[in-house]
């Protein structure tokens, strides 16, 4: 009889080469001292500088014209302030940096690079309708409940996140503010009643920054890409993005999001074009912190590492807000900024057949990357959601990285609904550790943490399971195999006694029980179990142990 022994023991630098495309007008800065400051004068409109002679001089030969805050944290008084600078006659970029840097006032100087969205619309398509929620058309959405019935391309059913499993245990908390940088969003949706965020100490339409923040009337959120308050999409993008993420469920409309309560702030920083430089994502970022958001996404990307960004994520973690973004589309291990910031909760794409995305249907050459900086793979091929410029049409469906990103922010924001003092490692590690493994093909999806699949394919049931409960953080990385293929030791740096365990499948199903095992040797029965990953919950003094246990 095969069976599984457990003994209990004692026990962002800037690219040389400037590939990318950059805006020929502005430079990213950070001052190395709190002290060293740059504002506008209210009466002049000159930029002025705080005893930097040698940087007046440089605004001066280069013609300076506008100076921008883009520090990330409520607190910013203590810490050396992040600016766009804006120039009419900048000449050689390249020059300029250096002249800067040269002052020794910066800590780092870099260009404004450019990004864009990471998904694409498709051609619209029909796939059959189910009734589970009641959402009319909650059928079309394979990620959610995958019954193996979509025909646009291969599927196998129970390749989905498990999300009918997980509205047993919440569907959300309107404290929670999940921020969406993107092209926008078109909030006037009936599947967005309720769900916007608006800022409650601004005064909509008076033409006045009530709350002091820079940003006159910015009620609903900011374009950053045409620096207005209007947060409207005209691209169609983002709105998809914040279907996926929060639009209302079990309404008997449409169709449904991950998370039916939490609030939506709406942060353009796309342009019509979805394309946008990295100093608008890097003001959103300390928008979206400084007003309140617990998680951000951001569904694109640029080629070029940036220290703004970088510093941008690093402040936001630092203030418990979980950043989320897209892998990227080119089928690489090319990295892609912001997702290989460190800090940064990185989603690859899988596709209805639960193997990485290698080929959207928008260019058979492009498909998820991967590397060592990937954390999860979520749903993102093929994803139906809502229409900026037909709010009655549910039949378009986008493509990417960028409509797998939100499956995650959903799932973070239900997480925060359980237990909203969660920090961002905690709710990566839930997500990370209840992935479920295995899953996709066998030359890229091996045990454990790989390179395409990090650590599997969501699983929103098994992560809301174990946060229901109190999970110990130290969770087994690398998969155990079963006697006797060998007896694994597992060391927890404690001795366990009458603990209780319990073997759940990769479903979430509770498989198997023990209890008060004599000493401290346990024995599970494996040999009736297919092979296959499995989740092993070790209960003592009620705290829980997660391990992943696979059987070959």
């Amino acid at each position: 009889m095969k069976t599984l022994c457990i003994v209990m023991l004692l026990c962002g630098i800037v690219s040389s080469a400037m590939a990318q495309e950059y805006a020929t007008n502005r430079l990213l800065v950070k001052m190395k001292s709190a002290e060293q400051t740059m504002s506008m004068s209210a009466k002049s409109k000159a930029v002025l500088c705080s005893a930097m002679p040698a940087v007046q001089t440089l605004n001066t030969k280069y013609k300076c014209v506008a100076v921008q805050d883009i520090t990330v944290g409520k607190t910013k008084q203590d810490k050396p302030r992040t600016y766009v600078l804006t120039f009419t006659a900048l000449g050689n970029i390249e020059n300029a940096i250096q002249a800067y840097k040269q002052t020794g006032f910066f800590e780092w100087v870099e260009p404004d690079y450019k990004g864009e969205a990471t998904g694409k619309r498709v051609k619209k398509k029909d796939i059959s309708t189910g009734v589970t929620p009641n959402d009319a058309q909650f059928g079309r959405q394979w990620s959610l409940l995958n019954n193996g019935t979509m025909s646009l391309t291969p599927s196998k059913a129970g390749a989905d996140v498990k999300m009918t499993d997980a509205w047993s245990i919440t569907q959300g908390d309107s404290s929670v503010i999940v921020a969406i940088l993107d092209t926008g969003c078109d909030y006037l949706n009936s599947e967005f009643n309720g769900r916007t965020w608006y800022n409650k100490n601004e005064i909509p339409g008076n033409g006045k920054d009530d709350d002091n923040n820079g940003f006159v009337d910015d009620f609903y959120g900011w374009n950053f890409a045409y620096s207005t308050n209007e947060v409207l999409d005209d691209y169609g993008h983002g709105t998809n993005v914040a279907s996926i993420i929060g639009m209302n469920g079990n309404n008997a409309i449409g169709l449904a999001g991950v998370d039916w309560r939490c609030k939506l702030m709406n942060l353009k920083v796309l342009n019509n074009q979805s394309t946008g430089f990295y100093s608008w994502w890097a003001s959103a970022i300390a928008y979206a912190v400084d007003n309140g958001a617990n998680v951000i996404n951001m569904s694109l990307g640029g080629t070029s590492a940036s220290s703004a960004l970088q510093d941008a994520i690093t402040e936001a973690g630092k203030n418990n807000v979980t950043v989320v973004v897209s892998m990227g589309n080119d089928n690489t291990s090319k990295p892609s900024y912001p997702a290989a910031c460190t800090g940064s909760f990185s989603v690859g794409c899988s596709s209805p057949n639960d193997t990485r995305t290698s080929a959207f249907p928008w260019n058979s050459a492009k498909g998820s990357n991967y590397g060592s900086h990937i954390s999860v793979i979520a749903p993102g091929n093929y994803i139906y959601g809502l229409n900026s410029k037909n709010r009655a049409d549910y039949t378009s469906y986008w493509s990417g990285t960028s409509q797998a990103a939100p499956h995650v922010s959903g799932l973070c924001a239900l997480l925060l609904a359980q237990d909203k003092t969660r920090t961002p490692a905690q709710l990566r590690s839930i997500i990370e550790q209840t992935a479920d493994d295995r899953v996709g093909t066998t030359t890229e999806d091996t045990p454990g943490f790989d390179i395409y699949y990090g650590y599997g394919r969501i699983n929103a049931y098994r992560a809301l399971l174990l946060g229901a409960t109190d999970v110990h953080t130290d969770i087994l990385n690398q998969p155990v195999l079963p006697y006797p293929n060998p007896t694994i030791d597992i060391v927890n740096g404690t001795t366990i006694h009458n603990a209780t365990l319990q073997l759940y499948s990769t479903h979430g199903g509770l498989l198997q029980t023990l209890h008060n095992s004599a000493g401290n040797m346990y024995t599970l029965d494996i040999a009736q179990y297919p092979n296959g990953v499995y989740l092993l919950q070790i209960t003592e003094n009620g705290v829980n142990h997660i391990y992943k246990i696979v059987k070959e």
